[in-house]
């Protein structure tokens, strides 16, 4: 015997604390009507989970506890407890013995406990449907419903035979697993939506992640180019210096010598007693030649200058038109972007509440040609302030060039009338014979070499001025680079390259450099840092996502299995349970009635197939054909034929004929998978005295399988049971128990 004891207390008309001892394996409940005796089969359906306040002859949770009565007032919560004998492990814990208990207060709030601990509903459901026990079904069936597995649709009537059948925990698991699956498959939802959100800013990120590379390569390119360029160039320049100094300081020594050579002669024929005209115009034409040699070489100068400024320009102006080319430092102006936000800003307005599926694809169609017809319309675009700047400047250094080339110009002619004089009173002088005139021809010969040695200075300086351009576009290269490539090109002076080459190469090395820096501007520059990082995050994260995606995916297929497998368990072990209700209701309905036939049969629904809205435009609908059908849910119908009539239906069975058929069927799912206990309210009241011995004997087999606790009126019943109950109820409403021993019972019974 599985079931030890109830304790109920609050409960209904059980106002103080009521224990029941079952000792035997049939015990039955007796009392007058109103006493309060069917309470007791309500009070196994309120601990066992029950949560229909119907079932049990109520509204509310408040309904279940004692209201009070002149002699003892209210409760203010009810309480039942049951106690079983689990050494057997018939309930899955670890326990000899263990107690249910279920506590309602008057706010309906519900508590549930197993052995003292405080649990949850489904923890108690999950506990007994592994030992076939529930709130309700065919071990509590009530005077009113022994009919209801007669009356039930096939639907629920199948579900009643699952329930006896011990199938309920596999219904709950896969109920389970249908809900796991569904939150399963949102999730996934949720997780393929996240990677589709974050998809479009990944391949942004890779495109971006993918320049900051290809600048990196090209970095490292350009580093050992300039390395090379800088070391060769600085080489080239301090060797270029070095020679122009050692041969031009040796013509400066020699023109001091020269120039002080003039002044001793110049000083003689100006303190000479025989000076005349000649000698002092030789003078003056020597200082005027000084003079217009200083203005016209300050020219040269200044116009070398303003020619490396123009040069320098037009390296700017290049770069700039380089850079136009390329698209990637394409500007647009604010006011552009912004006309063309407020334009799509508009219509994504205009699309929040509209659900015209027709008006939303043009507004995305329109959206689409806007910033194509934008791209398109800026492709070419290009900011020439820059470049305008340097023609402006070069205009300005061109036109202050002109103006010397024309000084130089004027110059030139000053210094060729004056050498003309100059040649004309040298070849005067020349030609007098009078040594007078060896002061006038010792000028004419240091005049004469100043001037070769002026000639050869002159060409240095000029290599010199080249040189000087080539040092400042040295420093504003190495500038540059420096802050393109940072400390490490500063260490080109470290390196050493043996091999000699001609300027060419150099030249050759030099336009590589621009172009490699052109495209490293063009990838965005050497920095990136942050964006590869964010792009490894964003990576991170998908790779995240895509596994979870996988294991959910996983988690699904195996959800899928687990409720085929669960979907197929139900249904062999149902179609095994009815043939074993079959075997065992044929053989009580011919008990009860003395032979016949009686089985179960699955059946399928029928229901009417919903039409289509064509079909309800039908003028006729219907006329002259029959209505189409599909099948429903499987079900469980019930077939008999009574012996000595031609009965085959239910629905021809008279009262006392449906109680038998229903008493019949219920014992025989309670044999075929027996549960610990039965409790039988009142189900013999419609039966005659004939029956009830029949009954009597089915209570007796059944006994065998599960212990009974019978609630009846019927002494023939009262005769089969080991143990009786009395229930009695005072003036003040409370019911009350008393136990009476097997021979008083059987006295009582006679």
């Amino acid at each position: 015997m599985y079931l030890k004891s109830i304790e109920i207390t609050g409960f209904k008309s059980f106002a103080k604390k009521s224990d029941l001892t079952f000792a035997s394996k049939v015990s039955s409940i007796v009392g007058p009507n109103g006493s309060g005796k069917s309470n007791i089969a309500e009070a196994f359906r309120f601990v066992l989970g029950e949560q229909s306040m119907k079932s049990m002859r109520g509204k509310k949770g408040e309904d279940m506890i004692w209201n009070g009565s002149s002699e003892m007032p209210k409760a203010g919560k009810a309480s039942v407890k049951v106690v079983f004998d689990n050494s057997s492990r018939f309930l899955p814990l670890d326990f000899s013995e263990v107690t249910l208990e279920r506590v309602v207060h008057r706010d309906s709030v519900n508590e549930y406990y197993i052995n003292g601990s405080q649990v949850r509903l489904r923890d108690v459901i999950e506990l007994l449907a592994g030992a076939h026990i529930g709130a309700s079904g065919h071990h509590i069936i009530s005077q009113g419903e022994a009919d209801k597995i007669l009356n039930a649709s096939v639907r629920e009537r199948k579900g009643m035979i699952e329930e006896a059948l011990g199938l309920k925990i596999y219904q709950y698991k896969k109920i389970e697993s249908i809900k796991k699956l569904e939150k399963t498959r949102e999730n996934i939802g949720q997780v393929e939506s996240l990677r589709r959100e974050i998809a479009p800013h990944i391949r942004y990120l890779k495109k971006q992640v993918e320049k900051v590379e290809k600048a990196i390569e090209f970095k490292n390119e350009l580093l050992g180019l300039s390395v090379e360029y800088l070391k060769r160039e600085d080489d080239y320049i301090k060797q270029a210096h070095q020679e122009i100094v050692e041969k031009k300081t040796p013509l400066l020594g020699e023109h001091r010598q020269v120039l002080v050579s003039i002044e001793t002669v110049k000083e003689h024929l100006k303190n000479a007693e025989h000076k005349d005209a000649k000698s002092s115009e030789l003078i003056s034409l020597e200082e005027s030649i000084f003079t217009i040699r200083q203005r016209k070489d300050t020219a040269v100068r200044d116009i070398g200058r303003i020619e490396g400024e123009i040069s320098s320009q037009m390296r700017l102006i290049k770069k700039q038109e380089e850079l136009a080319r390329s698209n990637e430092w394409k500007t647009v102006q604010l006011r552009a972007v912004e006309d063309l936000h407020a334009q799509v800003f508009d219509l994504i307005g205009d699309l929040e509440h509209a659900t015209d599926q027709q008006k939303i694809s043009s507004s995305i169609q329109t959206v689409k040609g806007l910033l194509k017809a934008f791209v398109e319309m800026h492709r070419d675009t290009v900011d020439t302030t820059l470049i305008k700047e340097a023609e402006s400047e070069i205009q300005k250094l061109g036109d202050e060039r002109s103006v010397l080339e024309k000084n130089i110009d004027a110059v030139s002619r000053e210094e060729n009338e004056a050498r003309a004089q100059y040649e004309a009173l040298k070849h005067s002088i020349e030609k007098e014979k009078d040594t007078n005139r060896e002061a006038e021809k010792e000028l004419f010969v240091l005049m004469s070499r100043e001037q070769n040695i002026l000639s050869d200075i002159k060409t240095y300086e000029t290599q010199e001025s080249r040189v000087r351009i080539l040092e400042d576009d040295f420093k504003r290269e190495l500038t540059e680079l420096s802050m393109l490539l940072g400390r490490d090109v500063l260490a080109f002076g470290e390196k050493h390259f043996e091999l000699r080459e001609g300027r060419e190469a150099q030249e050759e090395r030099r336009r590589k450099i621009e172009k490699i820096k052109i495209r490293l501007e063009d990838s965005g520059g050497v920095g990136g840092g942050e964006t590869v990082k964010e792009y490894e995050e964003a990576l991170e994260r998908d790779q995240f996502l895509e596994r979870e995606l996988t294991d959910l995916s996983s988690t699904a297929e195996s959800l899928g299995i687990l409720i085929g497998e669960l979907d197929t368990k139900i249904a062999s072990e149902f179609t095994v349970g009815v043939e074993k209700i079959n075997r065992q209701f044929s053989e009580y309905f011919a008990m009860m009635f003395g032979g016949g036939e009686a089985k179960l049969s699955v059946i399928r629904e029928q229901r009417a197939k919903k039409k289509s809205d064509l079909d309800d435009l039908s003028p006729t609908p219907g006329i002259g054909e029959d209505e189409e059908v599909e099948e429903g849910e499987a079900g469980i119908d019930i077939e008999v034929s009574l012996p000595r009539k031609k009965v085959k239906g239910l629905i021809m069975l008279s009262g006392g004929e449906r109680a038998l058929t229903s008493i019949a069927l219920l014992f025989a799912v309670s044999q075929v998978n027996p549960p610990p206990f039965i409790i039988l309210d009142e189900t013999d009241a419609a039966l005659d005295e004939a029956n009830s011995r029949k009954y009597g004997d089915m209570i007796e087999t059944l006994s065998k399988f599960s212990q009974l606790i019978v609630i009846t009126h019927n002494r023939e019943t009262m005769s089969r049971a080991g143990a009786l109950y009395g229930v009695t109820m005072g003036q003040g409403g409370v019911s009350k128990l008393l136990t009476v021993s097997f021979e008083d019972a059987v006295a009582v019974a006679k």
